[in-house]
């Protein structure tokens, strides 16, 4: 009789775990939990404004103690970055354990060139807007200021800009057609990343680089790169202070900005599960020092926050105004 007892006793205990499947497993009351490494996808090169905020990130999480573990970075930036956003888009067996640093110029190219859209992948969160600016090499470059090169362009000198892909393209064009120019009076060169066009106005091969403040600030600092237009309806602060903007050079012109935002997604096979524990360990970086003062001050990012499900609306409706803009 006591054996029999005891062994209900077991069973009662043990039914909770039998019908949960288990403490750790996916849906259950507690949520999804990583219980081994995280890979995180950067399709740009190390370096560049997307590797800079995919570390800030994990770096704060870490430094908290809401990732045991830092993820581990995948940099796959073949194709302008498609595969590996196709990559992504495609994880089936690791879906939960799958990040990919996406913002609105990685979208562009997306959508456009690819049948890749918001439907294949998992909007995690929204984390913080960006702007760009244009640089020079103070040692090498020809022109001083941006209004010496727009006049140098205007009698048939051409002026060379170095920049990343996606959201740069499209602010470049947005530039040459406030200014009135041709693209072969000021040309555009296409850089795997940001990180790549600034190695090539060091070098002395262009005349002005495009690119964000993360990716730019330590060459500012050391004196090897000067901000001489912000590309942004205001100035900005710190050390990027004397870039003046567009209006500010001649008034005739409307100041040009093209505002990035730069989120993260999963696979499209996440579970809800797992979108919802990023989304929350987005929010807690959000809100952290690290973050605020080591990254978005730091850098001139402002702060947008948008959780998974707030994040899932922006991105499709920027998504579906994007293609009515291209026609497609």
């Amino acid at each position: 009789m006591k054996k029999v007892l005891l062994f209900v006793l077991v069973v009662a205990l043990m039914f909770p775990l039998f019908a949960k499947g288990g403490v750790e497993a996916a849906g259950s009351s507690e949520g999804f939990k990583p219980a081994k490494d995280i890979t995180w996808y950067c399709t740009s090169k190390p370096g560049g404004g997307s590797d800079i905020y995919t570390r800030a990130f994990s770096d704060a999480a870490v430094a908290n103690g809401w990732l045991s573990k830092a993820p581990l970075i995948n940099y796959k930036t073949d194709g302008a970055g498609e595969v590996g956003r196709n990559e992504v888009a495609n994880t089936k067996q690791n879906a939960d354990y799958t990040l990919l640093t996406f913002n609105s110029g990685d979208l562009m190219p997306m959508v456009a060139n690819t049948p890749n859209r918001i439907r294949n992948f998992t909007p995690i969160a929204v984390m913080a807007t960006d702007k760009q600016l244009l640089f020079i090499n103070p040692e090498k470059a020809k022109y001083k200021t941006f209004a010496d090169a727009v006049a140098a362009a205007r009698t048939g000198t051409q002026i060379v800009i170095a920049g990343s892909k996606g959201d740069d393209i499209e602010l470049y064009g947005m530039l040459i057609k406030e200014l009135g120019l041709r693209e072969n009076q000021m040309a555009y060169i296409t850089n795997d990343s940001t990180a790549d066009a600034i190695a090539s106005g060091l070098g002395g091969h262009v005349d002005l680089v495009m690119s964000k403040p993360a990716a730019a600030s330590e060459y500012v600092k050391a004196g090897m790169l000067i901000p001489i237009l912000a590309l942004s309806d205001s100035r900005f602060t710190g050390n990027l202070a004397s870039a003046p903007t567009l209006h500010e050079i001649d008034a005739r012109y409307n100041d040009v900005e093209l505002p990035v935002w730069r989120g993260i997604v999963g696979p499209a096979d996440m579970s809800q599960e797992a979108a919802k524990f990023y989304s929350d360990l987005a929010k807690k970086v959000s809100e952290s020092k690290e973050w605020n003062e080591g990254y978005l001050m730091k850098n001139s990012l402002k702060s947008s926050f948008m959780d998974y499900q707030e994040a899932k609306a922006y991105m499709e409706k920027y998504e579906a105004d994007y293609l009515k803009k291209i026609g497609k």
